[in-house]
């Protein structure tokens, strides 16, 4: 995976968690909502079934690992699961927990209002606990 690069727009609009075993585990800046981004470490993948078949089976436990963890920690409602690549080609899975008085129930997340960024001191402090959550070390 060292050839692994990580679409520009990806980069520029999240905070990096870390890596699982495929994924790198992006946290979306919109405080609105808690909003990750798995993204399997493989260039040129577009599509899930672009992936080999063990790569499929394990993006797809790794995303059931976080969401249950996501859901659990900050009390969701409803996990949104989505691999749109309408605006980024590359592959990647979107895990956004919902609630029903959250601002855009029960519309999608996406494409309704334009994005509240963190605090920093707030990112600062979210981050680490999300990688904690996940088994990771805290990212540098």
């Amino acid at each position: 995976m060292d050839d692994f690069s990580l679409d520009p727009q990806l980069d520029r609009d999240t905070h990096l968690i870390g890596d699982l075993d495929l994924c790198r585990v992006l946290l979306m800046d919109d405080q609105r909502w808690t909003w990750l981004i798995l993204v399997p470490r493989r260039d040129g993948k577009r599509e899930v079934f672009d992936l080999e078949s063990p790569d499929q089976t394990l993006l797809m436990r790794e995303a059931a690992q976080v969401g249950r963890l996501l859901m659990a920690e900050f009390k969701g409602e409803k996990l949104n699961m989505a691999a749109l690549g309408n605006v980024v080609p590359q592959l990647h899975l979107h895990l956004v927990v919902r609630r029903t008085d959250d601002p855009a129930w029960p519309k999608p997340v996406w494409g309704i209002f334009p994005r509240q960024l963190y605090a920093p001191e707030v990112a600062r402090e979210l981050v680490p606990r999300i990688a904690a959550m996940l088994g990771l070390p805290e990212p540098q």
